[in-house]
């Protein structure tokens, strides 16, 4: 295990990609093994692509490339304009909102930040936001977008630990809406000592508001029809992902008849490349997590963690700064794929839910890509907007503030999560 972990973490400094570092370190386990046949690393390989609830994967990530195709992206920017765009801060309040309905659709924390600053982040430099509040309030703002369903870090997690995925869906919805909420009263806090004037003068109308959902309104039922297939028992999460596709094609095609030859070409090439990273990571993870059990990795971490404290709460806590420290340095696939068979049996031995726990681990090691020192959102707006990484982070450190309080009150209450999931399923 020593040889595994020093081979990874080598091979991430010296910058090779995250799925060769996961299939070599992994592969030198069963070389350096007298016990095990080689021939069990390729089976493992297989193995893990072998399994139903994956396909929900590649069908919601070429769904949400469908989607922005088919004009639901520039329908939910105008509805997120109409709503607040007239508050302190109005454009930054914008993004807020513009992530949580992106949640229904994109499903990726990166994919959405990269959006929003192509689309949104020049418009807010020219109205006098500074380069590092906008990176900020893009960046740490895409959080929402992987707790609102449909998550894939949920679906990852639901995979690997063998939790509900339609229950974590459900668990999502709540915490998502209140990471909303918190995110837009620091951008307003903010914008009120700064002078960050609205967008416009006056408040919408009941008419425009009216005007403005009724247009994204595609776009906003998604995420329901999702939950209420998945509850009724329509659809399996699995079967879902496909329904998600054929969604966007009917939306885009027939409603508002915005899906070219040429924009679902696009689409199924950005699947593709996109399919093809994570399946391959998924993939050679197998071996990774064949020869953690193989180990007893999980029982010799949770007796160590158990010698600290047996207070679930405490033990969580624990859990959390591990993998907000983790998450500062490798991708939150990654940590879903290779931390959810060590953690989910030690909580689950003290009693905390694994839905309430998918929920907080989820949001936490999403979160450490809008961090330092490698967050890959974090890069990817700066990178668009030409903000430096030490401006990004001092603008950053309200925002940072409000999640990490959030995801207190969150390991606190575990009700908040667990409301919806009890009460509809």
């Amino acid at each position: 295990m020593t040889l595994l972990a020093v081979i990874f973490f080598g091979l991430m400094v010296l910058g090779a990609p995250v799925a060769f570092a996961i299939g070599l370190s992994g592969f030198s386990f069963f070389v350096m093994s007298d016990m095990i046949p080689l021939s069990i690393s390729v089976q493992q390989v297989a193995t893990a692509s072998q399994s139903f609830p994956l396909l929900a994967v590649p069908f919601f990530v070429l769904a949400g490339h469908m989607m922005n195709k088919t004009g639901i992206t520039s329908r939910l920017i105008r509805c997120s304009e109409v709503l607040v765009s007239w508050m302190s801060g109005g454009l930054a309040q914008v993004c807020i909102v513009l992530s949580t309905l992106m949640g229904g659709v994109s499903g990726s924390a990166v994919a959405d930040a990269a959006m929003e600053a192509r689309i949104l982040g020049p418009d807010l430099i020219r109205n006098g936001y500074s380069k590092g509040f906008t990176c900020a309030t893009i960046a740490v703002g895409s959080l929402i977008t992987a707790t609102i369903p449909p998550s894939l870090g949920l679906i990852l997690y639901g995979f690997v630990g063998n939790v509900s995925i339609g229950r974590l869906f459900l668990a999502g919805v709540i915490p998502g809406l209140l990471m909303m909420a918190g995110l837009m009263f620091t951008v307003w806090f903010i914008s009120r000592r700064r002078g960050y004037k609205s967008a416009t003068l006056h408040r919408p109308t009941l008419a425009q508001i009216g005007a403005a959902v009724w247009d994204a309104k595609w776009a906003l039922l998604f995420p329901i029809a999702l939950l209420v297939v998945i509850r009724g028992g329509v659809f399996t999460p699995s079967e879902v992902g496909a329904f998600a596709v054929v969604y966007a094609v009917i939306v885009g095609v027939l409603l508002h008849r915005e899906l070219t030859w040429q924009g679902a070409a696009e689409a199924l090439l950005h699947g593709v490349i996109d399919n093809g990273m994570i399946v391959l990571i998924i993939m050679l993870s197998g071996m990774v997590g064949y020869a953690i059990i193989f180990e007893q990795g999980p029982q010799t971490i949770a007796a160590a963690m158990l010698e600290l404290t047996t207070n679930p709460i405490a033990l969580v806590f624990l859990i959390v700064v591990f993998l907000l420290i983790a998450g500062c340095f490798v991708e939150s696939t990654v940590l879903v794929l290779l931390l959810t068979p060590i953690f989910l049996p030690i909580v689950r031995q003290l009693g905390v839910d694994d839905v309430h726990f998918g929920i907080v681990m989820m949001t936490i090691v999403t979160f450490g890509g809008m961090t330092p020192p490698v967050g890959v959102a974090m890069f990817a707006v700066c990178s668009l907007l030409d903000c430096t990484i030490e401006e990004y982070f001092v603008e950053a450190l309200p925002h940072i503030a409000t999640i990490l309080i959030l995801v207190t009150v969150l390991v606190l209450f575990p009700q908040i999560s667990l409301f919806l999931p009890n009460l509809l399923m």
